[in-house]
C-alpha cells in the first residue's frame, strides 16, 4: 500500500498536475493540504473518475485538507479535537480496513506560525500540543496510525539549505522543534528519516529568488508512524521531479510504501 502526502497549494489551480500525479504515482491513499476550497466546490469528479473516493474538510480561500483513497474509509473524523473554537480546517482522519484490523490515516496541515511576534505563533504551539494529545490517545488503540502532512516544522539543521536563514523562523525555532520531538518521543517514527540519512533532502522550495533552481529547500512534509505502522514500512520517496512540472506547488509529494493489504 502506497500512502502519500502533498501540500497541493490550491487544488483548482493545480488540478491538471494533481490528476497527472495520481495517474503516475498511483497512491492508494493521498493526503492533500491547502486545498483552498470549500467542500461543495472541490473538483471531485475528475478525481473520482480515476477510481478514488474523496473526503474533504474544506475552507474558503485557504487551508483545507482532503483524503483521496482507492477504498472507501469505514470512518471519517473532521477537525483536530481539543479546541471547539478553532474554525480552521486543518485536520481529517480516515479509518480503513486492512488485513489484521484497522489503519488510521490522518491528514494534517499544521499552522505556519509566522510572524512569530503575532498571535500566529502561540496558535501553532497550541495546535501542536493538541496534536500530541490526540496522538497519545490514538496510540492506546495499538493500531497502525499515520500522521501525514505539512507540519511546517524543520526537524533538524540538515533539513534546510541554510540554518542561518531559518534560525529565527517559526518553522525552526527551538520551541517548534521541541514540540515536534515531544510528538516523536511518544513513539512515532519519521518515515523518511527511518529509510534515508541523505542530506540535503527537501520537500519544499519557495517560489521566490530561484530557490528551486538553486536547491534552496527545506523538509517540512512528514509521515509520522506509530510503532504498528513503522513495523510495516517498506520504503519512502520524495517525488522531487513534480516541482519542475508546469504550474507546480511549492511542495512535492512525499510517499511511503507499506506492507498492508486491504481487507
Amino acid at each position: 500500500m502506497k500512502i502519500a502526502t502533498w501540500n497541493i497549494n490550491g487544488v483548482k489551480a493545480r488540478l491538471d498536475g494533481l490528476v497527472g500525479w495520481l495517474r503516475e504515482s498511483n497512491p492508494d491513499i493521498a493526503c492533500l493540504q491547502e486545498i483552498k476550497s470549500v467542500d461543495e466546490t472541490f473538483p471531485r469528479g475528475e478525481i473520482e473518475a480515476l477510481g478514488y473516493h474523496v473526503e474533504t474538510h474544506g475552507q474558503k480561500g485557504f487551508n483545507g485538507v482532503a483524503l483521496l483513497s482507492k477504498v472507501r474509509p469505514d470512518e471519517i473524523n473532521r477537525g483536530l479535537p481539543g479546541d471547539p473554537a478553532d474554525e480552521q480546517s486543518r485536520f481529517i482522519e480516515g479509518v480503513f480496513s486492512v488485513n489484521g484490523g484497522a489503519l488510521r490515516v490522518c491528514c494534517l496541515y499544521l499552522p505556519n506560525g509566522n510572524p512569530v511576534e503575532t498571535e500566529k505563533y502561540p496558535y501553532k504551539l497550541a495546535w501542536m500540543r493538541r496534536l500530541a494529545a490526540f496522538a497519545e490517545q490514538r496510540l492506546v488503540l495499538e493500531e497502525p496510525l499515520i500522521l501525514a502532512g505539512d507540519y511546517n516544522v524543520i526537524p533538524e539543521a540538515h533539513d534546510c539549505w541554510d540554518v542561518k536563514v531559518w534560525r529565527n523562523d517559526a518553522l525552526y525555532l527551538p520551541e517548534t522543534r521541541a514540540a515536534f520531538r515531544r510528538l516523536r518521543n511518544l513513539g512515532f517514527t519519521d518515515a523518511v528519516r527511518a529509510t534515508s540519512d541523505e542530506a540535503p533532502l527537501y520537500s519544499f522550495w519557495d517560489y521566490q529568488a530561484g530557490c528551486w533552481q538553486k536547491n534552496f529547500g527545506i523538509r517540512i512534509d512528514h509521515l509520522m508512524l506509530s510503532p504498528e505502522a513503522a513495523d510495516k514500512l517498506v520504503s519512502t520517496s520524495i517525488e522531487k521531479h513534480v516541482r519542475a512540472w508546469e504550474k507546480p506547488s511549492d511542495h512535492v509529494p512525499v510517499t511511503a510504501e507499506f506492507a498492508f493489504e486491504t481487507a
